[in-house]
């Protein structure tokens, strides 16, 4: 088994070569930023609101109609963090790009963070919280607007309710998204995975249509991916962006 050292160097050495690299993330990448996860322990499906329900209940499209209190409460304490900023695994992406090369990001992320960092092509496929919506009338809000009101926030033009544009239990991806996502996985000669188990579906999915050569996985739990990946770290991708930078000379 190669030590890290020999991969990280190889894997420098594809990056190098490459022209289109793709990246496809997840949950984990954020966790040093101060995120959760979901599924370890003291992630998001760990918590439970004092009503009793099940975070996997309340951020349900029912849910949210239904109970559109209890759900904004559970989504401002659990799922926004303002004050997050990227980490360096964050950081290298967009660094890759100044360095002439094309890293289009996929993730099943809402908490920006990439845009954040600089990437420039960021394909969000479970929405972001900082994009809003009336539900009655679509007037677009950003996050502060969500914020400043207590509670529910509520249109000003109507008062319809306001819902952030992520995607919730029982609706679907947004066909756009997908296509350009399915796209950028497709036409990429590197694939780098970092901080998803992979067991999210259907955006989990979408990686097996990669046809590059080229698959490095950056997750400290096992993928369905590990068996076909060329690269397998399972330390945390802050340790493996922070080495690449040093020895690509990024950083």
């Amino acid at each position: 088994m190669k030590s890290f050292e020999q991969q990280i160097y190889e894997l420098a050495e594809v990056i190098k070569k490459a022209r289109n690299i793709c990246v496809f993330s997840g949950a984990g990448i954020s966790v040093p930023s101060g995120i959760p996860d979901f599924r370890s322990t003291g992630g998001l499906y760990s918590a439970r609101d004092e009503s009793g329900y099940s975070p996997e209940e309340m951020i349900s499209h029912t849910f949210f109609v239904q109970k559109p209190g209890i759900f904004y409460r559970f989504y401002k304490e659990k799922m926004i963090y303002k004050d997050a900023r990227p980490n360096i695994a964050h950081r290298f992406f967009p660094l890759l790009e100044q360095a002439g090369k094309q890293v289009p990001i996929v993730t099943q992320n809402i908490d920006g963070l990439h845009t954040l960092a600089g990437s420039k092509e960021v394909f969000e496929l479970h929405g972001s919280i900082y994009r809003n919506y009336c539900t009655t009338c679509g007037t677009f809000y950003g996050l502060d607007e969500v914020l400043s009101q207590q509670g529910v926030p509520y249109c000003k033009k109507d008062s319809g309710i306001i819902k952030p544009d992520v995607v919730l239990y029982e609706e679907p991806l947004d066909g756009d998204t997908i296509q350009k996502a399915v796209s950028a996985i497709a036409n990429a000669e590197v694939l780098i995975v970092v901080g998803t188990s992979l067991t999210v579906y259907p955006a989990a999915s979408f990686v097996e249509y990669f046809r590059g050569k080229h698959i490095a996985v950056m997750n400290k739990s096992t993928t369905h991916l590990d068996h076909s990946a060329e690269f397998v770290f399972d330390c945390g991708a802050e340790v493996c962006t922070q080495r690449l930078g040093e020895i690509l000379g990024l950083l």
